[in-house]
Order: C-alpha cells, then sequence, then structure tokens
C-alpha cells in the first residue's frame, strides 16, 4: 500500500508597519468674566503676561467682559499650562480645554 503525502506549503506574508507621528493638539487658555476684576486691571494684565498691545489686550478684555469668556492665547499644552498659572496669580479665572481637531 502506498500513502500519499501532500506537502502544505504556507505562504508567508510580511507586514510592513509604518508608525504613525501625531503632533499633540494645541491647547487654549481662556479667561472668564468676573464681577470683581476691574477692566483696565484684566486689559493690564494682558499686555504684561503675553506682551500683548494695549489694542489687542483691550479688544479681549472687552470678549470677556462682553461674551463671559475669551480665548487669549492658543499653542503647546505646556506653554498654556504656564500661561494659565500666571494668571491665575493676577487672580483672573482661567482654564485650560484642548482644541479640538
Amino acid at each position: 500500500m502506498v500513502t500519499s503525502v501532500r506537502a502544505a506549503t504556507k505562504e508567508q506574508t510580511e507586514t510592513k508597519t509604518r508608525p504613525e507621528t501625531q503632533l499633540a493638539p494645541p491647547w487654549n487658555v481662556i479667561v472668564h468674566d468676573d464681577p470683581v476684576t476691574l477692566m483696565t486691571y484684566v486689559t493690564k494684565v494682558f499686555m504684561q503676561v503675553f506682551g500683548y498691545s494695549q489694542d489687542k489686550a483691550n479688544r479681549l478684555m472687552q470678549e470677556v467682559h462682553k461674551e463671559g469668556r475669551s480665548i487669549v492665547w492658543t499653542g503647546a499644552r505646556e506653554q498654556a499650562e504656564i500661561y494659565a498659572q500666571k494668571l491665575q496669580a493676577h487672580h483672573l479665572l482661567t482654564s485650560l480645554e484642548v482644541v479640538d481637531a
């Protein structure tokens, strides 16, 4: 009796993966309105912390006053945290939020 043996060959497929590098999303620094802080003080703080011109600082302050909040800076998370801490040291109500893609 002759037994037939079949040799099965398995094809090996090589999968190459490319790692995807994603940039970290930017973060917004937000200043919220409060009933205590003077508007002139907020303008002065924006000029001091960010180096904004008086016109830009005043425009952002007006947005805080009228809209209840303003995005005053956008960028890397670490720098956003530093700016938020500086603003809080000046007794401004701040928060951070990640920018949606």
